[in-house]
């Protein structure tokens, strides 16, 4: 009778792209601490100002204010998003001074909040809240894309694309909002493809509360919606979706000096006028370097943006409308200009391109264009360079 049940429990069992990227992730960050910090080694970090604190957890002492998961500084050195959200999430009302554009990092409210509540407001948690919740919201997301997928009759194995692409799978590490934020916004999209499109709205709202850049994707379906006349639909996306993002933006201006809405923190350039120009003024720091660049940026972002536009243009011609042609516009158009500051870090770009990953292999999936979809796993190969 056991070994009955046991069987038809083995039968039962089916492994999911979800599954896999959860278990590779957690090991990745177990061998991140590792590596860096060793078993019995004390964790220097430099988030916050004042004298850390000592505190345990399992078989590693740690110093906080917080957790400084992925490149330890020196004290006093710049910061990156991460650190950021954790200076908002130990204190929110006060962070201003930790932070180095003060509107551009509060307009991402919703992981510091967020991780706050999960560590019960104890700054000592907060760092492991924001790396849990980056995880969940990491393993949620691919879930999300998998139903996607079998929604438009393809393999839910491409969701790996997602799950594994370094702008999602590293962003856990350095906890910063990706994740979360596109998480949503697949949880959305399938919203909508049930027909929950208040649901829908909500979700995409709360998406831009985590990173702006998901708007790309509340833009696509609204023009969807503006084409098809769908007036009704169309007016709750802008209430439920666009118009808390614009007043949190004037709440930002009337306390902090400035909106929220950016190229990027501090040392960032503006985005581009002239297509592309972001990656030829590489060429700034040694053409050596632009040529190990562009090796990197032409097959993972020009020629993915150009055939994006290329086929969503077409469809868009055609008529052969669907939300994921408008999307994947949305998310490809907007690759031309971004920054010279975005494209000179793998990180930065790779976090960048969440959103064209997502819209093409949605598209991919719509158009049955299986050979595309085989084309997208190259986006994971590309994150392997920010193992380290």
């Amino acid at each position: 009778m056991v070994n009955q049940v046991s069987q038809r429990s083995r039968q039962g069992f089916v492994l999911r792209p979800w599954m896999v990227v959860t278990v590779l992730c957690t090991l990745y960050l177990i061998l991140i601490t590792i590596h860096y910090y060793g078993s019995n080694s004390v964790m220097r970090v430099s988030l916050t100002a004042g004298e850390p604190s000592t505190f345990a957890f399992p078989l590693i002492r740690y110093q906080t204010p917080a957790l400084e998961f992925v490149f330890p500084t020196p004290s006093g050195t710049e910061g990156y998003d991460g650190q950021f959200t954790y200076n908002i999430a130990a204190d929110p009302l006060n962070a201003a001074s930790t932070l180095d554009v003060p509107a551009y990092r509060y307009q991402r409210i919703l992981q510091p909040l967020m991780a706050r509540l999960l560590a019960f407001g104890q700054k000592l948690l907060i760092p492991w809240a924001m790396l849990g919740l980056d995880l969940v919201a990491l393993a949620f997301g691919t879930a999300m894309l998998e139903q996607l997928l079998l929604i438009e009759h393809v393999s839910r194995w491409n969701a790996l694309t997602y799950g594994l692409f370094g702008g999602l799978f590293f962003a856990v590490r350095v906890s910063t909002s990706e994740p979360l934020a596109y998480g949503l916004v697949l949880a959305g999209i399938l919203a909508g493809q049930r027909k929950n499109f208040g649901i829908q709205a909500i979700l995409f709202g709360l998406a831009a509360f985590a990173k702006e850049t998901t708007i790309l994707f509340t833009v696509g379906y609204l023009g969807y919606f503006l084409l098809q006349r769908r007036w009704r639909d169309c007016v709750r996306l802008t209430i439920l979706g666009v118009l808390p993002f614009i007043l949190w933006q004037i709440v930002l201006r009337l306390c902090l000096g400035q909106f929220g809405i950016g190229s990027g923190g501090a040392k960032a350039t503006p985005f581009e006028l002239i297509p592309f120009n972001g990656i030829w003024r590489i060429r700034e720091a040694g053409m050596l370097v632009f040529v190990l660049f562009s090796l990197m940026l032409i097959p993972s972002a020009v020629f993915p943006s150009l055939w994006a536009l290329w086929r969503g243009a077409r469809d868009l011609i055609r008529q052969r409308w669907h939300p994921y042609v408008f999307v994947l516009l949305a998310n490809a158009a907007i690759m031309p200009f971004v920054p010279f500051s975005t494209y000179r870090e793998p990180l930065g770009i790779a976090r960048f391109l969440d959103g064209l990953v997502i819209s093409v292999v949605l598209y991919a999936a719509l158009r049955k264009s299986r050979g595309v979809l085989r084309l997208t796993t190259l986006w994971i190969a590309f994150g392997l360079r920010l193992l380290g």
